[in-house]
C-alpha cells in the first residue's frame, strides 16, 4: 500500500464512514439517536444525575433499558459514572465534554422537532388518509 494509499485510508478510519456497513460509527449513532439516548443526553446536559433521578425525569423508560442505555454512552465516552464507597450505594452520572458536545447536537434536533410539531403531525395526518 502506497504512503498516498494509507494516508487516506486513515483519513476516512479518523473522519468515519457512516454510510459503510462495517463502519463502526453507525453503532455509536444507533447509541446517541436511541430514543432512551437521546434523552439521558437531554437530561444530562442540565447537569449531574442519580440514576433514581433520571430514571423519574424520563417517563417511560425502565430500569432496564436506563441502564442498558448508560452503559453505552458510557463506554461511548459520552457519560461518565461515578460510585461513592458509601451504604446505601451512590452512583452518579453526569456527561463528559464529548458528551456536552453530541448533546447539544442532539438538544438542537429535539429542538427542532418540538418547533416543527404541528406541521409534522399534520404531515402524518394527511399521509394515513
Amino acid at each position: 500500500m502506497s504512503d498516498e494509499n494509507k494516508g487516506i485510508l486513515a483519513a476516512v478510519i479518523q473522519r468515519g464512514e457512516v454510510l459503510s456497513k462495517e463502519c463502526p460509527s453507525r453503532e455509536i449513532l444507533k447509541h446517541i439517536t436511541s430514543q432512551w439516548g437521546v434523552l439521558v443526553l437531554i437530561v444530562l446536559l442540565n447537569g449531574t444525575h442519580r440514576f433514581s433521578q433520571l430514571r423519574r425525569k424520563i417517563g417511560g423508560v425502565s430500569e432496564k433499558m436506563l441502564t442498558q442505555t448508560l452503559q453505552q454512552l458510557e463506554m461511548d465516552g459520552f457519560v461518565l459514572r461515578v460510585s461513592y464507597p458509601v451504604v446505601p450505594p451512590h452512583t452518579e452520572y453526569s456527561l463528559t465534554p464529548l458528551g456536552e458536545g453530541i448533546g447539544r447536537q442532539v438538544e438542537s434536533l429535539t429542538d427542532w422537532i418540538e418547533e416543527n410539531i404541528g406541521q409534522i403531525l399534520q404531515g402524518q395526518k394527511h399521509s394515513t388518509k
